[in-house]
């Protein structure tokens, strides 16, 4: 990515999703904004506080963070993915007016809000501070259309006998993607659900908001981003990634997603004995749970595919790997981070 910048007094406010998979990616974007000249506060909980230190003894002057308050243990026990909808929900109920109170009596107050696509709400309170909000995804551009059409259109199985490999496609995606029902969200039990229903809203909410940034790259998803660009109705969709981690800080970098069942000198050891550009990292989430048996089909199947460099899979890989490298730095995704500061200024100075 470029190098710093001269300030342009911009005060921002960066608010991620309080879990690793999410704050991770906005904070290594928050530092490019940061080496742009902008100023930023981070909106962080307690739990995650500590992940800042490195980015507050890199940006002292230009980063602050305010703390917010954390959710009470006292959600009910329920299968994880009503649990996760009741803790979006709690997040917002918590978090609004003690936002709202803030930024009333800021005496700078930011003139924009860049927060994750889990936190759709933040569009509505930063419609009622008159200052435009940012949606951030820490992933793709393809997995956010398939969301959004899910969102806007829930799915339906209409097997009679529920089957659970009943096809559901997404027409209106580009490539009309295609799965099993059994890979959908269960949407029939939660279309009565008060929590279902206010992520929904906050997702399409999101389609309304002033911009989408992606931690994502032109060249792997240029269909999907024109796709969006359509969906929202304006060119304010931006691919700054693969957003990367302070340079130098290898064992921050290892460590600041929490606990390994693996000690993090054993995985650098390993991963010091390959040779260069190969391998791949694979990751599921934190709510993607998989089975001993699993892991290991997955596991041959991947070696199998590796064992020979001049498979088109592996072919292709290298091909994106040096793809997202370029964009990173100096390519495709450096130019849309400034685009979208110059449009931010450009607000600025119509105030």
């Amino acid at each position: 990515m470029s190098t710093t910048k001269s300030k342009t007094n911009l005060h921002i406010v960066a608010y991620p999703f309080p879990s690793a998979g999410h704050i991770i990616p906005l904070l290594d974007l928050t530092h490019l904004l940061l080496t742009r000249g902008l100023n930023v506060t981070v909106l962080v909980t307690p739990s995650n506080v500590h992940l800042l230190e490195p980015y507050l003894s890199t940006h002292p002057s230009s980063l602050k963070h305010l703390v917010l308050p954390a959710l009470v243990p006292d959600i009910k026990p329920s299968p994880p993915h009503k649990r996760f909808l009741a803790i979006v929900r709690a997040l917002r109920d918590l978090h609004y007016p003690f936002l709202l109170q803030w930024f009333q009596s800021h005496p700078s107050p930011p003139v924009a809000i860049i927060s994750d696509f889990l936190l759709g709400w933040t569009h509505h309170l930063a419609c009622e501070l008159k200052v435009p909000r940012l949606c951030f995804s820490p992933s793709g551009a393809f997995g956010m259309s398939v969301a959004f059409s899910t969102c806007r259109d829930p799915p339906k199985n209409n097997d009679p006998g529920e089957d659970i490999n009943f096809l559901i496609s997404f027409p209106n995606v580009p490539n009309s993607p295609t799965y099993p029902w059994w890979q959908i969200e269960n949407f029939p039990d939660l279309e009565a659900d008060p929590d279902w229903e206010f992520h929904r809203n906050s997702m399409l909410a999101n389609l309304e908001s002033w911009g989408i940034v992606f931690n994502s790259f032109a060249s792997l998803e240029s269909v999907y981003f024109d796709h969006l660009k359509r969906e929202v109705g304006h060119n304010r969709v931006w691919a700054v990634g693969p957003v990367l981690p302070l340079e130098g800080d290898l064992i921050g970098s290892a460590t600041r997603g929490g606990a390994s069942s693996l000690p993090c000198h054993k995985l650098m050891t390993w991963l010091d004995a390959r040779p260069d550009n190969s391998v791949v990292y694979v990751c599921f989430g934190s709510r993607a749970v998989l089975t001993s048996k699993q892991l290991k089909v997955l596991a041959t199947a991947l070696e199998c595919i590796s064992l020979d460099k001049s498979k088109p899979q592996n072919v292709r890989a290298k091909e994106l790997s040096d793809a997202a490298l370029s964009a990173a730095k100096g390519g495709s995704s450096d130019k849309d981070l400034d685009e979208l500061i110059k449009q931010l200024a450009d607000i600025k100075k119509l105030e």
